[in-house]
């Protein structure tokens, strides 16, 4: 039987290559289907490539470290081939053997002595010859490193083991020593300066001049600031460097072209887009529908949580301001016909925001099980690169502590984010018998940050207060 070839997957919609992180197996060792092979790393997660037959490990084609691209050659297997269970030293494979053959090893993989090694070519090569280790650094520093000609062996890495990430390529680019101005040439004086006293002009001198030949004293002469190498500054250039993924439209999609007010609008709010609006919430009635649920068979005794009843709002809400879910690509508004809800999840690792697809279509039991899915691997690093990626709208629920409120920043190419705060029992007014009367309550705010070039105040206004009417009403059926 012909040798398989192992690809790198596509690992999500805007991943064009991953990082090998380590090879879980070694060149003579069998494997099952479905088992590990080697554990890939991309900016959005580690992900394992599994087998995809039963067989024995062939030839490795990237060595730990080597940036590799969707399609390039991993590793080949042999679906027909005796191995032992044991990991064994690594075998050269022949010149002539498979068409495999002719896209080999990484640096660290042996070849015969007599043949020159080969390069596969969706590998990035080392920079310093064939045996000299590529500096460890994330697919993004790559990007930006190379679109400033920048030897990434310069660059020192904060990241785990050295590794170079994207803040490390702009601060190295951003210290980079400028060269000196100048100094401006000045006009010769007219007539003898006047001395001046740190308050202005010389007072005896002044005595002696008349109200014609008194002007007012200059500013202090200040040396301009050095022109940045790399342009007006740090904000400026990430910015430039950042480039948010291309979305492709399915079928049920709407592509609505700006109109030419809309352009202007979106020119004008392009350096800063973001606009939060914040509303109370009352959570007293998805407080009682809680505890209801946890009565209910299908629960097992545990209720949803408050973020599944905000999602489950959000994604009512959603289809009837359709505007929010939607993509902002060149110049114009994709709405997007699935709601694939992004909700962010703390891990030790930092914030990772998985995705719910479609998730218009679920319950709020099946939200709650997809949430609670997507949490716990996303907490003990199993979610994939996929599943962090395409989302149309954000949910963020920062945690218990000390979060009173806040605004979150978009998740481009997306067009808003809803923050959650902690709900806290405050003192409110409430009509009680046709009476004002102050009751204790628990209280939430919600803050919805949206992207003002497609999204007016109108209909952000509107979406958040239809989201507050529905967790208000807690009307939600299991």
């Amino acid at each position: 039987m012909p040798a398989i070839q192992v690809v790198m997957p596509q690992l999500g919609e805007s991943v064009v290559e991953g990082t090998i992180a380590r090879w879980l197996v070694k060149p003579g060792q069998r494997v099952a289907r479905d088992e590990p092979l080697v554990e890939v790393a991309t900016d959005k997660a580690n992900t394992e490539i599994p087998s995809p037959e039963a067989g024995v490990v062939g030839q490795l084609f990237a060595a730990e470290g080597a940036v590799v691209a969707v399609g390039g050659l991993l590793c080949a297997l042999d679906a027909g081939a005796a191995g032992s269970a044991q990991a064994s030293p690594p075998a050269a494979a022949p010149a002539s053997a498979t068409p495999a053959a002719a896209m080999v090893a990484a640096p660290s993989i042996s070849a015969p002595a007599a043949a020159a090694p080969l390069v596969n070519p969706m590998v990035a090569a080392p920079s310093n010859g064939a045996r000299a280790a590529a500096p460890d650094a994330s697919p993004v520093a790559r990007n930006v490193a190379q679109e400033h000609g920048l030897d990434l062996s310069q660059v020192q890495g904060s990241g785990p083991g050295g590794r170079i990430t994207k803040a490390d390529v702009l601060a190295h680019i951003e210290g980079a020593p400028v060269a000196p101005l100048a100094a401006p040439t000045q006009p010769p004086p007219t007539q003898p300066p006047l001395s001046q006293s740190p308050t202005g002009y010389d007072l005896q001198q002044l005595s002696k001049l008349s109200n014609s030949q008194i002007a007012p004293a200059p500013p202090p002469s200040l040396p301009p600031p050095p022109a940045p190498a790399y342009g007006p500054g740090p904000v400026a250039l990430t910015l430039r460097a950042y480039k948010p993924p291309r979305y492709t439209p399915r079928e049920g999609d709407q592509v609505l072209p700006f109109d030419q007010r809309r352009r202007l609008i979106a020119e004008h709010m392009v350096t800063s887009p973001h606009v939060p609006c914040t509303a109370e919430v009352d959570m007293t009635n998805l407080s009682r529908l809680r505890e209801e649920w946890k009565k209910a068979p299908e629960t097992g005794g545990k209720a949803p949580s408050f973020l599944v009843g905000i999602c489950r709002a959000t994604v009512q809400a959603l289809a009837e301001f359709p505007r929010l879910n939607a993509v902002v690509q060149d110049e114009s508004l994709i709405v997007r016909r699935d709601v694939n809800l992004g909700v962010a999840v703390e891990t030790e690792k930092g914030l990772l925001v998985p995705v719910v697809r479609r998730a218009n279509e679920k319950s709020v039991l099946g939200l709650a099980r997809a949430i609670d899915d997507l949490a716990a691997r996303g907490r003990t690093g199993k979610v994939t690169a996929d599943e962090l990626s395409g989302g149309s709208f954000t949910v963020s629920n920062p945690g218990l502590k000390g979060n009173l409120f806040g605004a979150a920043i978009i998740n481009q190419p997306q067009v808003g984010i809803l923050r959650m705060g902690e709900i806290v029992k405050r003192a409110v007014v409430r009509t009680v018998d046709s009476q004002d009367a102050i009751v204790i309550r628990p209280m939430m705010y919600l803050t919805l940050s949206y992207d003002h070039r497609v999204i007016d105040g109108v209909t952000g206004n509107g979406f958040l207060h239809r989201v507050r009417e529905l967790v208000e009403a807690a009307q939600f059926a299991l």
